[in-house]
């Protein structure tokens, strides 16, 4: 995950309806992701075929108060999958953003240390985020930036001016890995679009490591007006 500090302004058009933008240390952050889904099911059916894949997202970080609960949670400016059929799948089930283009992942783990890729292809080039980063694992620390970019379970999409749905997303709480190197190469203002093209030349304020676990998404949505 590489996390970059953004003028919280230009999220606001992307905000859904009945949430805020949630700050870390008063900065808004968006967030480079590249992750891989395995053995992916839906209602518990295994999905033949295409049930192992990558995804690269762009994703920001909001709230939504109940009461005296605060639910902490992501946004999502796009998502990319290999797979049609998935993007299909995941926009009519979820209302998200998803579109398929060409993916691929690369690792390489040693005694010390694991090597990760993530390349996804633009009309343009080949983008890419890459980390090499220590084998041992490790608890993140309360308060950190670490946890405030990790620790995010709803998910919230917008569905109109005046309304959104929101989602829960549930995992346990990961464990990091000590990252040594990172290089990204990413051509955000074709992939994002304007309000991200300064990110292509900005070098990103952290870049992280998790070690992913099983992840269940509620099938339930409740409806935000």
């Amino acid at each position: 995950m590489a996390n970059y500090t953004i003028d919280a302004a230009k999220l606001v058009d992307y905000l859904p309806y009945g949430v805020e933008i949630d700050l870390y240390e008063g900065k808004a952050y968006v967030s480079l992701v590249g992750f891989l889904f395995k053995n992916s099911r839906i209602f518990g059916i295994p999905i033949p075929l295409l049930g192992t894949f990558e995804e690269v997202n762009l994703r920001f970080y909001v709230k939504r108060k109940e009461g005296n609960i605060v639910k902490r949670g992501v946004v999502f400016i796009n998502e990319t999958v290999p797979y049609k059929p998935v993007a299909w799948l995941a926009n009519k089930l979820y209302k998200e953003h998803y579109i398929a283009i060409p993916t691929k992942h690369h690792i390489v783990k040693e005694n010390t240390h694991k090597n990760i890729e993530f390349h996804w292809k633009t009309p343009s080039q080949w983008n890419k985020v890459e980390v090499e980063s220590e084998n041992l694992s490790k608890e993140m620390l309360h308060g950190s930036l670490q946890e405030f970019i990790f620790e995010h379970y709803y998910g919230f999409t917008r569905l109109s001016e005046r309304t959104s749905q929101e989602y829960r997303i549930r995992h346990p709480r990961w464990k990091i890995n000590k990252v040594t190197k990172y290089h990204v190469n990413c051509n955000f203002l074709e992939m994002y679009g304007p309000d991200f093209a300064e990110l292509t030349y900005q070098k990103p304020d952290s870049v992280f490591l998790a070690e992913g676990s099983d992840v269940s998404i509620d099938w339930k949505r409740l409806k935000i007006q």
